[in-house]
């Protein structure tokens, strides 16, 4: 993360081949890396690798950080413990760093982010939030993971398209 990113890319936590490959959204089968090279956040495909991590933080202005930084094999297996450990640490990062936009993948990932950081339970919709996280708008798409097969790929790349109209709309040109 550095202050005046127009994104940062909010994952519940780090899965174990993400951890593994030095990168997120390391899985073959995670949508993440088709759904974001059709969404116009990006020009021309990425490659997922470390390489296009730096690309998408220098060229595009969006970076990568988690609720929780325990890795795990799921979701699942993460504890009360895990978010009133970390969800703090995020509520800083993003208050020292303040990107444009912090996008949550999942409402998972949002719910617990405010559940223990700010200790609210409000209604969650897809898209662009009511609730500002100091002045970064929050927008909250589905989780690309193979495990959320119930939204389809272009389901996703609507929701990224999305995102990349906010950020067209909302964030000073001068970080791309």
């Amino acid at each position: 993360l550095r202050p005046g990113l127009d994104i940062v890319s909010i994952g519940l936590n780090p899965s174990l081949p993400s951890v593994r490959d030095g990168f997120y959204f390391a899985n073959p089968r995670n949508r993440f890396w088709r759904a974001l090279d059709a969404s116009g956040l990006v020009t021309g495909p990425l490659v997922p690798g470390v390489a296009a991590m730096e690309r998408l933080f220098e060229d595009f202005s969006i970076g990568f950080t988690d609720v929780v930084k325990r890795p795990t094999a799921g979701g699942g297996e993460l504890r009360a413990a895990d978010y009133r450990a970390w969800a703090p640490v995020l509520q800083d990062r993003l208050a020292s760093n303040a990107p444009c936009i912090a996008w949550f993948h999942g409402k998972q990932a949002y719910t617990n982010y405010l559940k223990y950081a700010m200790d609210i339970n409000p209604a969650i919709d897809w898209g662009e939030q009511p609730l500002r996280l100091g002045i970064s708008r929050v927008f909250v798409t589905p989780n690309p993971s193979p495990a959320n097969a119930v939204f389809s790929l272009n389901d996703l790349v609507g929701w990224y398209r999305r995102l990349s109209s906010l950020r067209n709309w909302r964030c000073p040109p001068a970080g791309r």
